[in-house]
């Protein structure tokens, strides 16, 4: 593809440099793999499900963080490094992992499409359990909620514009970048109408996790997120926090307290067993589990699932 060989020249260089400091830059499983696909490199799952369903065969997407790993904390080693230089299109979300946001201030800065810039994030601090200055919830992106992709609608929008960038990237198929994002965005919209039907009626509205990751879905969905811990998932509750959460849980009668599949279940299971609830899964879908099972769709559908039981909804 012609229009991209200029492109291909100068990462090449930067690829150079990078095996001549010792780096190992290229990988069959990376970006440069394939002179006819796009080379596009996705900082953690969401992202690589989406740039998979709008690139189709067109790209090679390379996910930075692994399935089984916690991708708030991910560290990149020089393969990763050199993946994002090489890459001809990073998609990223600013804020949510600083190791990613530095390769690309340092290595990619004009070929990275920011999920942020499609749309304001909400304010972490924006629902009533979720308060400020404590167990890190302002100190982290500014005090934004980068969780955005567990509202299906924003996630069609993102794809909608990431379509725009690929086309971009690519002219030659920019037709079919915004011919699969429109099916995405109906497939995502048929979750969107699943969620709003299934989330109508029902005894509860509140729900009490272990990290405050739900704010977006909560907000979609007419819910309240009661969060043990902040944006960090791995942070430790001060006591003050465990006791207020097991009084309002107990307010709320809420019958099951929410963790999450890439994190410690313990503290979930100390407020359950103190309030007398019990606990199941909720998962933020910042990456798949080790066993990969299923995608973005099959997840937000479990998660409904376990929603609708949880909350008693009819």
């Amino acid at each position: 593809m012609t229009s991209r060989t200029p492109l291909r020249a100068l990462t090449a260089a930067a690829t150079a440099l990078l095996v001549l400091t010792g780096g190992t830059a290229c990988s069959t499983e990376g970006a440069g793999a394939d002179p006819d696909r796009v080379d596009v490199v996705a900082a953690f799952y969401p992202l690589q499900f989406v740039a998979e369903r709008v690139g189709g065969d067109a790209v090679t997407v390379t996910n930075l963080a692994k399935p089984g790993a916690e991708p708030h904390d991910l560290e990149l080693n020089p393969r990763q490094v050199g993946q994002v230089s090489e890459a001809e299109l990073v998609f990223y979300l600013k804020g949510f992992q600083p190791a990613v946001d530095e390769a690309v201030a340092q290595n990619a800065g004009d070929r990275a499409f920011d999920v942020t810039t499609v749309a304001p994030l909400r304010d972490a601090t924006a629902d009533g359990h979720d308060h400020e200055g404590e167990d890190g919830h302002a100190e982290e992106s500014g005090g934004k909620d980068p969780h955005l992709w567990l509202d299906p609608t924003r996630l069609a929008t993102v794809a909608d514009r990431l379509a725009e960038r690929l086309g971009a990237v690519d002219p030659d198929r920019a037709a079919d970048y915004t011919t699969r994002a429109r099916t995405l965005r109906g497939e995502l919209e048929k979750l969107d109408t699943e969620y709003t039907a299934g989330l109508k009626t029902c005894q509860r509205r509140e729900i009490v996790v272990s990290h405050a990751a739900f704010g977006y879905l909560a907000e979609r969905y007419q819910l309240e997120q009661i969060g043990l811990t902040g944006l960090t998932p791995d942070t430790e509750p001060a006591p003050q926090r465990l006791a207020e959460v097991a009084r309002e849980a107990r307010e709320h009668r809420a019958t099951t307290i929410f963790f999450e599949t890439l994190v410690s279940p313990k503290v979930a299971e100390t407020i359950a067993a103190e309030v007398g609830a019990k606990t199941a899964v909720l998962d933020p879908i910042e990456g798949l589990s080790a066993d990969g099972g299923g995608d973005y769709l099959s997840v937000m559908r479990t998660n409904l699932t376990t929603l609708r039981t949880a909350l008693g909804c009819s």
